[in-house]
């Protein structure tokens, strides 16, 4: 008699994983857990193996809107957006050798987090953020100059998070706040 094989347990790989952080961290964000919990939550996903030790961390979570992921790229020249464009809840922006110019400050941002991932090789970026946005820069990673960046000294608080990360070769990015 032969035995049928035991299913072996669903493995997950490094995207399941990122996509559980950045969940847990959104949620955090949109103050539906506590720092307690996301730190105890965080630590689960962490070690987790497989797909039955991930789910728990991510038990009473909102799903995730798909269809809220945009791309803009360009070999060389420039990238820009103004005026009243729809900022998507994650934007990737790549640019081999162009400058960035992005100004979210009249643009219409419908998430409370919004999640920029820059991929630049050489040129720099500007990027023009609302008045009363929280800026969170932890996650870029810059090769050749530094971030320029001054959190403003009067803060309203209120206003989207704006999560800029990903890599940046021999370009600056400057940061600022809208006048208005």
């Amino acid at each position: 008699m032969t035995s049928l094989p035991e299913e072996s347990p669903s493995l997950i790989g490094e995207d399941d994983r990122n996509a559980a952080v950045r969940r847990l961290r959104e949620a955090y964000a949109e103050e539906l857990i506590s720092r307690e919990e996301l730190d105890e939550r965080l630590h689960q996903v962490l070690t987790a193996r497989t797909h039955s030790e991930l789910a728990p961390a991510l038990v009473a979570l909102p799903e995730e809107h798909p269809g809220s992921t945009a791309t803009i790229a360009a070999a060389g020249g420039r990238i820009k957006r103004r005026g009243a464009w729809r900022v998507p809840r994650f934007l990737k922006v790549e640019s081999a050798y162009g400058r960035v110019r992005l100004d979210l400050s009249r643009a219409i941002i419908e998430h409370t987090v919004v999640d920029i991932e820059l991929r630049l090789g050489t040129g720099g970026a500007r990027i023009t953020v609302p008045r009363d946005a929280v800026v969170d820069v932890e996650g870029l990673s810059t090769g050749w100059k530094d971030l320029r960046y001054k959190v403003p000294r009067r803060f309203r608080p209120g206003g989207p998070t704006i999560r800029v990360s990903g890599t940046m070769g021999y370009g600056r990015l400057r940061i600022r706040h809208a006048l208005r």
